[in-house]
């Protein structure tokens, strides 16, 4: 391809040092020939053989470009084939990279699922013990509770503390004891619950969460066993004081039996037997018997031996003969005679009343003697057994017979001034073995186990 630029051949070449000549013409050179120029849009050509083809501008460009991009495009070929294993090798990696990321993920939010559902049934299997442990505690309260009921030394209900004015406003959701058997009401459960609030119009609440609710099952949690806890304190401090009443009450009759000279062997031998039976089964403690239960043993032991004191010391005559204020109108002793001025030994105690009021027995026995005798005037005389007796005198009517057995507070007659009297009064004597003893020691005795 040529572009023809030859615009001034047709004019004679001179030379440098032909400046200031004479223009002239050669003679010898030919006519130059005029050679038509081509156009400006026509100056792509292409020869071949001597043939010229002429191209636009826009088709060469055309024709160009197209070189350029099947170029391009076969460079781009060559080169995927060329790579086209580590291509494939490397997208292959990276979709089995996700998948195994996308793997991990799920079996990481599995993993987090399971913590959380075998997190909620251990809190579940924890919640499910404590409230068995509750049950189980509210049972044995309740039994004891029943036990409490049963001892005739108890009466009425455990004293409860005094409530504040500051918790006022906490009663409500917290278990109270029942006023029955002084256990541990619980609260309805929640799907009871919510099918009584049901009827009532639903106020939207914010939802809370799990954990939130497990707070929540655990303060009930504590108050059930914080109240169970105070019903256990005020069970025990029931029983303790059961207990030390009734050691203390064991030590004054032991003492009072002591103090008045008697042997409690030989009372025990002349109290008369009941009719009572029935096969021989020892008292025993289970293994697991807890501190409750063994207190319990004791006070049951102890009221035995306290029911056995008693009858024994039913025997013994240290009650008034007489109701109302004692008063007494001569001492036991030596005194002076009311008839002869003279000194005499006074055996019993008159107690001063009016005539027919009635004249008690002070202790169980049997009547010995019931009839006139002598200064005494109209007497009964009550055998109590183990030497012990007692005399009531000077009655103004008498309700036994001789033989016949008397119980405690019995009426066996009336005051009155019959025999060697100077007004109505009862006299009243003690004897042991025969021999008058002063009844003030009895009396005093009598006394000091009342005040317990």
């Amino acid at each position: 391809m040529s572009k023809s630029s030859a615009q001034y051949s047709q004019y004679p070449q001179h030379h440098p040092h032909d400046h200031g000549r004479a223009f002239q013409r050669r003679a010898a050179a030919p006519a130059p020939v005029a050679i038509p120029l081509p156009a400006a849009d026509d100056a792509y050509t292409i020869v071949h053989a001597g043939k010229q083809v002429r191209f636009g501008p826009v088709v060469f460009w055309i024709v160009v470009g197209t070189v350029v991009l099947l170029g391009l495009w076969s460079i781009a070929t060559a080169t995927y084939f060329a790579f086209r294993d580590d291509v494939l090798t490397r997208l292959v990696a990276r979709q089995a990279e996700m998948q195994y990321a996308y793997e991990d993920r799920i079996a990481e939010l599995r993993a987090r699922v399971d913590r959380a559902t075998s997190r909620q049934l251990l809190d579940q299997e924890q919640f499910d013990q404590k409230l068995d442990q509750i049950m189980k505690r509210q049972t044995a309260l309740e039994s004891r509770a029943t036990a409490l009921g049963a001892m005739p030394d108890v009466t009425g209900s455990i004293p409860r503390a005094a409530q504040q004015r500051g918790d006022a406003g906490q009663t409500q959701g917290i278990p109270k004891p029942s006023p029955i058997s002084d256990t541990v009401i619980f609260v309805a459960p929640p799907d009871r619950e919510a099918r009584l609030e049901s009827r009532a119009p639903t106020v939207a609440a914010p939802p809370t969460s799990q954990s939130a609710k497990n707070q929540g099952f655990d303060n009930v949690l504590v108050r059930l066993t914080t109240s169970l806890d105070q019903v256990e304190r005020r069970q025990m401090a029931a029983l303790n004081a059961v207990e030390e009443g009734m050691d203390s009450r064991m030590r004054r009759m032991r003492g009072v039996v002591s103090d008045l000279g008697l042997n409690l062997a030989h009372l025990e031998s002349a109290v008369p037997r009941s009719a009572m039976g029935g096969p021989f089964v020892p008292v025993k403690l289970t293994a697991n018997a807890g501190p409750f239960e063994k207190q319990l043993n004791r006070i049951n032991v102890t009221r035995a031996e306290l029911d056995r004191l008693n009858r024994t010391l039913a025997l013994v005559p240290y009650r008034k003969p007489v109701i109302g204020e004692v008063e007494f109108t001569s001492g036991f002793g030596v005194r002076s005679d009311p008839f002869l001025g003279r000194p005499a030994m006074h055996t019993g105690l008159d107690f001063r009343a009016a005539t027919g009021d009635p004249v008690r027995v002070t202790a169980y026995g049997k009547v010995v003697s019931a009839g006139w005798s002598g200064g005494y005037g109209r007497l009964v005389e009550v055998d109590h057994g183990n030497g012990l007796s007692t005399r009531y005198g000077h009655l103004s009517e008498i309700n036994v017979k001789v033989g016949e057995v008397v119980k405690i507070g019995q009426v066996i007659g009336l005051v009155g001034s019959t025999g060697r009297s100077t007004g109505p009064h009862l006299h009243y004597e003690t004897r042991i073995e025969g021999e008058a003893v002063d009844p003030q020691k009895f009396l005093r005795a009598g006394v000091r186990l009342s005040a317990g």
